[in-house]
């Protein structure tokens, strides 16, 4: 039975589609599952930009308003996508999305969420049909009291946030630090991508970094992540081994994560 995971912020601009597509087209690549990435940000949708669905008949918007969800996938770098239409004008009931996954869990090793950036009904969608989150943020501090206030209402409502990503990362010298961001949101740093060219010119020509760019430092680290949801052992140069002995932080936190998974979902 496939896990839905859901890519959450309450801050637009923080890079959460690029994170999703990227880590959706990772598990499909370099491992070999099966993964559905869906637009769930009704609103302002961006999947089809990042993974070039430019002849869309049917969107994800279609689907919740009884369209069945199997005509709104369309196959691109090895993964199913179901993209929203921004054009879309008519009224849509969100809140379905999690009843239409129902059926596609046994199809899929990874159901992928990219959500919306507010707490509204598209937020929601994604917020309930959720089996696992992740909340991406950025090094500053209004996005820090953003990540704040999502990671204390997933609290209160028993939702628990796998794991912070920490994106477009500059100049640490000026940048709210990892432990700073742990203590604030109760939440492990699971992973840290710098700001990164690739990430633009990926987007510019449509297709994911990770298969752009598979040796970019954005990459590498979008492919620790993805070893972790894999239950795959992350692989450390001997070197790095020897220089340093005590692991970061975000490289244990991923081991608990990757025994989160492979317990949950591989083993079972």
């Amino acid at each position: 039975m496939g896990k839905v995971i859901g890519i959450f912020s309450l801050k637009g601009g923080v890079g959460k589609t690029t994170i999703a597509s990227s880590l959706a087209c990772d598990l499909a690549y370099r491992h070999g599952m099966k993964v559905l990435l869906i637009d769930a940000n009704y609103t302002a949708p961006n999947v089809l930009h990042h993974m070039n669905v430019t002849d869309m008949d049917v969107s994800v918007h279609d689907a919740l308003r009884g369209e069945k969800l199997s005509s709104a996938i369309y196959s691109r770098y090895g993964v199913d996508v179901v993209p929203g239409n921004f054009l879309y004008r008519r009224e849509v009931n969100p809140l379905k999305l999690k009843d239409k996954l129902a059926y596609f869990r046994k199809n899929y090793d990874f159901i992928i969420l990219d959500s919306a950036p507010a707490l509204n009904n598209d937020f929601f969608s994604a917020f309930f049909a959720s089996d696992e989150m992740f909340l991406v943020t950025t090094p500053d501090y209004p996005t820090l009291s953003c990540s704040m206030k999502l990671a204390k209402f997933a609290e209160q409502r028993n939702k628990s946030i796998r794991g912070i990503i920490v994106n477009r990362i500059t100049e640490p010298s000026f940048e709210v630090n990892l432990h700073e961001i742990q203590e604030s949101t109760g939440v492990p740093v699971v992973s840290q991508l710098k700001e990164d060219k690739s990430v633009k010119e990926a987007l510019f020509v449509r297709a994911p970094v990770t298969l752009l760019s598979p040796n970019s430092k954005f990459s590498k680290e979008i492919g620790k992540l993805s070893d972790s949801l894999a239950g795959v052992p992350e692989k450390t140069s001997l070197w790095k081994r020897f220089l340093y002995k005590d692991k970061a932080s975000e490289e244990v936190n991923r081991e608990v994560l990757k025994e989160h998974f492979y317990t949950s979902i591989f083993k079972d």
